[in-house]
């Protein structure tokens, strides 16, 4: 697969992604300290059929960080921006973790750009509790602190040794800074689009692990509560990597959700 460079228009500032096969786009974001080969399941899997890119976040890969003090809008915008630089049109969006976030606010704020939006282990209005857990570790990444070991033991289980490997090694590379910055955007931004959710009209799909304690599976319920036609799907046995731990699962599921009419209303 490809790893292109282009410049954002209106900002100048660089954005990689990863580009291969041909067809209908379909556009991945991954979550915060990843890059844009944790998506290597789905762009093997699809490519065949589509015009697969996995964009780099900014701060992420090779792409250019953005202020330290942006939030979630921003994230929201620079998705946009690289949409529109790429030149795909109205595109399928996949998200998983702070790509989620950032998946679920373009459908909600761009809905032209957006043919299908599917969420992948996405947070949705935390609880107190989770709340200042997730902002006390942003505070501690803004203060440089790498703590490894806590999130890899709760994102995987003892024997998924090849997955853990790959994510810590994506974890260690990526930028302090970038990573700070997303960090803060993805523990403050759980409810900033939470109520224009009921504005997306195009094919939903919340997914999770039901054994993902922070993207629980209540999150997930709520989330195509919220969401006309909205589908919430639970993978038994697996926690907050369903794109590597689960794959052929997550892309049987995302292939359904790629074969639902953009117009299709879902009755539950």
């Amino acid at each position: 697969m490809t790893l292109t460079t282009l410049p954002l228009s209106d900002s100048g500032q660089k954005i990689t992604f990863r580009a291969h096969g041909a067809g209908a786009p379909l556009v991945l974001i991954h979550g915060v300290g990843m890059q844009s080969a944790a998506w290597t399941p789905q762009i093997d899997h699809f490519a065949d059929r589509y015009h697969v890119i996995a964009l780099d976040l900014p701060g992420h890969g090779g792409s250019d960080p953005l202020a330290a003090d942006s939030q979630l809008p921003d994230y929201i915008d620079w998705c946009k921006a690289a949409i529109e630089a790429v030149g795909l049109g109205a595109v399928n969006l996949i998200g998983h973790s702070m790509g989620a976030l950032i998946a679920g606010g373009v459908a909600a704020m761009y809905p032209a750009l957006v043919l299908r939006v599917a969420l992948l282990n996405g947070v949705f209005r935390r609880d107190e509790a989770a709340k200042a857990a997730v902002n006390a570790r942003a505070a501690e990444i803004r203060e440089g602190k790498m703590d490894l070991a806590t999130p890899l033991a709760r994102w995987f289980d003892a024997e998924q040794t090849c997955e853990r490997a790959r994510v810590a090694s994506w974890l260690r590379a990526v930028d302090q800074g970038g990573y700070a910055t997303a960090y803060t955007a993805f523990a403050q931004g759980d409810a900033t689009y939470a109520d224009r959710y009921g504005d997306i009209t195009c094919p939903f799909l919340a997914m999770t692990g039901d054994g993902d304690p922070n993207s629980t599976p209540a999150m997930a319920r709520a989330m195509t509560d919220s969401v006309p036609g909205g589908q919430a799907i639970t993978l038994k046995g697996h926690r907050h990597m369903i794109n590597l731990t689960a794959a052929e699962q997550v892309n049987t599921h995302l292939e359904a959700w790629l074969d639902r009419s953009p117009q299709a209303k879902e009755i539950r």
